[in-house]
Order: C-alpha cells, then sequence, then structure tokens
C-alpha cells in the first residue's frame, strides 16, 4: 500500500510540477513578447490551461496534506474519538462525492471532442479532462485516507512533508 502511496503522489507532483514549469515558460514568453511588442497570443490560453492541470494535479496531494480547507479548529476541540470521527466522515464524503462525479464529469471531456481552443487548435477535452484529473485526485488520496484510518495505519490528521514539520 505504501508503494501505491509513494507512486500516486510522486505522479501527482510530477504533474503538478510540469504545469508549472509550462505556465512559467508562456508567462515569460508573453513578458518577453511585451517588451519587443509582439506577444504571442496563445500564451494567454496555455497559461489558463497550465494552471488548470496545476491544480488537477495538485489538489489530491492538498487534500493529502492538509492544505485544503480544514475545520480542525472545531473538530479537533471534540472529546474522545469524536475527532477521528469526523475525519472518517470527511474522507468518506470526500471520496465518496469524487468518484460519484467521476462518470459525469467524464461526459463533460466527451463533450470537448468537438470544440477546439481558439488560440491553440487543440481540443477542448484535453482541457476538460483536468476536472476528470481532478476529482480522481482527490478519489484515490480520499480512499487512501480511509484505508489508513480504518487499518489503523494513520490517524487522519494531514500528512505534512518533513521539511514543513
Amino acid at each position: 500500500m505504501s508503494r501505491f502511496i509513494q507512486t500516486i503522489t510522486l505522479l501527482a507532483r510530477l504533474g503538478a510540477g510540469l504545469a508549472f514549469a509550462i505556465l512559467m515558460a508562456a508567462v515569460l514568453v508573453q513578458v518577453v513578447g511585451r517588451f519587443t511588442g509582439s506577444s504571442p497570443v496563445w500564451t494567454e490560453e496555455l497559461t489558463r490551461y497550465a494552471l488548470l492541470y496545476m491544480v488537477a494535479f495538485g489538489a489530491g496531494l492538498a487534500f493529502r496534506t492538509g492544505d485544503l480547507v480544514n475545520v480542525d479548529v472545531i473538530s479537533e476541540a471534540l472529546p474522545g474519538r469524536l475527532p477521528w470521527l469526523l475525519r472518517l466522515f470527511a474522507a468518506l464524503s470526500t471520496a465518496g462525492l469524487a468518484a460519484f462525479l467521476l462518470p459525469h464529469a467524464w461526459r463533460y471531456v466527451a463533450i470537448g471532442k468537438m470544440q477546439t481552443a481558439p488560440a491553440l487548435g487543440i481540443r477542448m477535452d484535453f482541457v476538460h479532462f483536468t476536472v476528470w484529473l481532478m476529482l480522481l485526485g482527490l478519489a484515490l488520496f480520499g480512499l487512501v485516507r480511509i484505508i489508513g484510518m480504518l487499518g489503523g495505519l494513520e490517524d487522519g490528521l494531514p500528512e505534512k512533508p518533513e521539511d514543513e514539520e
């Protein structure tokens, strides 16, 4: 199980990093183009799409590390086992809702086959795929938390990287 978690975490980090690198390159081309008087039109579009991919890859990671919005100030102040139950309920709700929305998001992706981006000319299903990817990441990382909590491997608290502790 830890190998699976490491693999999906690595893939999500690589995807978010690549999307961020593309975003930085497109913005650099755009800024340099403004100084030279010929900023390409496609840079605007590419930055939006790179941002969508960055969020899509990063949402599951943010769930894992606790960087998504939490109300742990309230839940962690509760007595006994209630905080653990609330964390389990939150993970179940997140994973369940994301899994439920996956087939509906795929229909949204399929609609994009008939559309193209105006400046880049790419099919929009490649852009719409970000919605499905984000839901998949949330479902996977939510499921990992649920399995870990029920198996006694973790307490459901967000996993902070070692350099942030």
